[in-house]
């Protein structure tokens, strides 16, 4: 590597990519083989349980520009590219992902757009094929939620796909904290930032590592971390709680009054104590969901633990 000219590293996470690894690197090679950079690729092999380690090893052995990291399990995506921030040299990053749904080819003019003094250039997706109905229409859904409940603007329709100047890697390697929303972060540390458009390809190989439940885990994690709204929330539900009661004290009045009657006791009991212990319910599962994270952070654990490191 020359010393005056800029070095660009490469964030990869991956996680049971045997079947496109190959083609991503390729890929990723062609394209920044083209760059007037120095550049490293940062293989973040997040506790796969196919090929992908050895591939990877491979693959570093034919390339001295591949560094690999390897985790001791399965930590997840958020901490694999927290990882290769953490171990990334460049003098500007790019975090992409291994399935080449978010093209490479786009890489250069995120280049460009740095050149010209942003220090953030992120991709949003103007389409995403391969992707169901319900997938594209809970994510638009909830990046438009989170705009409303955070103070701090997020860009809709991005994802982890960007390019960041050094300055910004070393803000985000001052953030500890565990349940990581990376493409949130990045926005709450500010800087000059910038969209960048981009069709999306359908995954080239393999399966989606987002299902369901990691993204109702991963929304949850983008909420809380980012907004107390929820909790404040629940001292709203509590009010209309005793709006509703007090309103239902005044028509059994009314009632009586007009029909000469009193509803039976036993209905008003049941609705209330359905009515009341639902919302505790919701109230204290949402005071839980900000305490069980305190407790998690309270433990002070290493984010990740790396079994080896290959190319440094």
């Amino acid at each position: 590597m020359c010393a005056d000219r800029l070095l660009l590293s490469v964030v990869v996470p991956c996680y049971n990519e045997q079947e496109v690894i190959s083609q991503t690197h390729a890929r990723l090679t062609e394209v920044l083989g083209k760059l007037d950079v120095d550049y490293e690729i940062l293989y973040v092999n997040d506790g796969s349980a196919d090929g992908t380690e050895e591939m990877l090893r491979q693959i570093q052995a034919q390339d001295g520009r591949v560094r690999l990291l390897m985790f001791s399990r399965n930590f997840g995506h958020q901490i694999a590219v927290t990882a290769g921030i953490d171990n990334a040299a460049g003098d500007a990053v790019v975090l992409i992902d291994a399935d080449l749904q978010d093209p490479p080819e786009v890489i250069p003019q995120m280049l460009q757009k740095w050149r010209e003094g942003y220090q953030v250039v992120y991709g949003t997706r103007t389409v995403r094929p391969g992707e169901t109905a319900f997938k594209r229409w809970t994510a638009k859904a909830f990046y438009r939620v989170l705009g409303r409940l955070s103070d701090t603007a997020i860009p809709l329709d991005t994802g982890d796909f960007r390019l960041m100047d050094r300055k910004v890697v070393q803000a985000l390697r001052h953030m500890p904290e565990r349940d990581r929303f990376v493409r949130g972060m990045v926005s709450w540390v500010g800087f000059k930032q910038i969209g960048l458009p981009y069709q999306r390809r359908p995954r080239l190989a393999g399966q989606s590592k987002y299902p369901l439940r990691k993204m109702v885990r991963f929304a949850l994690d983008g909420i809380l971390s980012f907004s107390v709204v929820p909790l404040r929330a629940a001292t709203f539900v509590g009010l209309a709680a005793a709006a509703l009661s007090l309103l239902g004290i005044v028509s059994a009045l009314i009632i009586r009054l007009l029909r000469g009657y009193w509803a039976p006791p036993w209905a008003f009991l049941i609705i209330a104590i359905f009515f009341f212990g639902g919302v505790q319910l919701i109230c204290t599962g949402l005071i839980g969901e900000y305490v069980g994270r305190i407790y998690m952070e309270g433990k002070r654990r290493p984010l990740y633990v790396l079994k080896d490191r290959v190319g440094f």
